[in-house]
């Protein structure tokens, strides 16, 4: 899988770029990548018409939007971008508003990019590191913010992944989901992870509740499954939960299993809280 430096082409990062609004913004972002041959203009038009459609889903973490739109055609290879804007925009998310930075993703299949979004959700909820973001004096100092490895080596779970340590040191969970709690719902041993497309923002939110899972110890009994609203409604019935936007949620609707609105994406307290609710731990 490629690495989040052969994603982010130096070509493709900006700081102080102007926009007066969203669709400027991701305008933007997209554009970076149609002058470096990854995308055709449709792909830009088709991340606008993915915002559009769900609304401000893909502001995942405060200050942070994942441009992105479904695999197709108009991707020639998979990329990032990356702006920096000079002014902060309201994409009109209720709790992840201004935007300062907007990347772009395009991805020529479902899976080839995971690697590349892990590592940058790992900049994004290190403080440091995000603050380093909005404080870099140019494009080359932003990208290498993003692509550098971090200076000291930070606590990992069973597959790897980077440990919050941020997170509260709370008592851990049973070692099984099925023991949680005399008389619950036996688990159907399955997580989903919602977004428009299944290839971006669903992502970012896989990634940190498998972090929370591997702390647990409950990696062995949970799947966690990223995917599109359309698939979701389709899957609900064998999954425990879905974990998604407050914007997403409501285009789901009844599934007929519980849904859990996560605001920051990059957060493993906040989707700790919202496992432990579930589970009743």
């Amino acid at each position: 899988m490629p690495r989040l430096e052969e994603l982010i082409r130096a070509e493709a990062v900006r700081v102080d770029v102007p926009a007066a609004d969203r669709t400027a913004a991701i305008t933007a972002a997209g554009r970076l990548l149609e002058q470096e041959g990854a995308i055709e203009p449709a792909y830009t038009r088709a991340m606008l018409d993915t915002v559009a459609e769900h609304g401000p889903y893909i502001v995942i973490t405060p200050g942070f939007a994942l441009a992105h739109a479904r695999p197709d055609e108009s991707v020639h290879r998979t990329a990032l971008s990356l702006v920096r804007l000079a002014e902060p925009v309201a994409f009109g998310h209720e709790s992840n508003d201004p935007v300062t930075l907007v990347a772009a993703l395009a991805a020529a299949d479902a899976g080839a990019h995971q690697e590349a979004l892990a590592a940058l959700a790992g900049v994004l909820a290190e403080p440091e590191r995000r603050r380093a973001l909005d404080e870099a004096a140019t494009a080359e100092e932003l990208r290498e913010v993003l692509v550098r490895e971090p200076e000291r080596p930070a606590a990992t779970g069973g597959h790897g992944r980077r440990a919050d340590r941020t997170a509260p040191p709370e008592q851990a969970p049973p070692a099984d989901p099925a023991r949680a709690e005399e008389g619950t719902v036996p688990s159907k041993h399955l997580i989903l992870t919602v977004c428009g497309n299944g290839v971006g923002t669903s992502l970012f939110l896989k990634n940190t509740t498998e972090q929370v899972l591997d702390r647990w110890g409950w990696t062995p009994y949970l799947s966690v499954e990223a995917t599109d609203t359309i698939s979701a409604k389709g899957k609900a019935k064998d999954a425990d939960v879905l974990l998604t936007s407050g914007a997403i949620a409501q285009a789901l609707g009844d599934v007929g299993v519980p849904v859990e609105v996560i605001e920051n994406f990059t957060s493993t307290t906040e989707i700790d809280a919202a496992l432990r609710r579930l589970y009743a731990i």
